[in-house]
């Protein structure tokens, strides 16, 4: 089972790759939205924005997000640590439900994308 720092290094990880990206991805992750993502075996959430390319002001707050962030993912915290990796593939992990993202229908048009 990933540990807390396992995740927030992950997290780490996927904003530095999303700030050095560049062509359709950076495009995808320039906009402003709040972000949480819940680790569900860690029962914490990591609170934070998508904006300018990056996800920025990230913190984690114990068991579930506080407020409905508009860009919500929730999953185990193995899942996180692989998807960073590249190791598990987006779309396999949301259709088989491993991942759960809720968004808007025009924010879930534009992360396609990045995921």
């Amino acid at each position: 089972m990933a540990t807390l720092d396992q995740c927030r290094a992950a997290l780490d990880r996927l904003a530095q790759n999303l700030s050095s990206a560049d062509g359709n991805v950076r495009r995808a992750a320039a906009f402003d939205r709040s972000l949480s993502c819940r680790i569900t075996d860690l029962d914490v959430t990591f609170l934070g924005r998508l904006s300018e390319g990056s996800i920025q002001e990230v913190t984690s707050v114990p068991g579930p997000p506080p407020h409905k962030a508009e860009i919500r993912l929730s999953m185990a915290g193995d899942d996180l640590l692989a998807l960073v990796d590249g190791k598990l593939n987006f779309a396999k992990a949301w259709g088989s439900g491993r991942v759960k993202l809720e968004a808007g229908l025009r924010d879930l048009l534009r992360l396609r994308t990045l995921l």
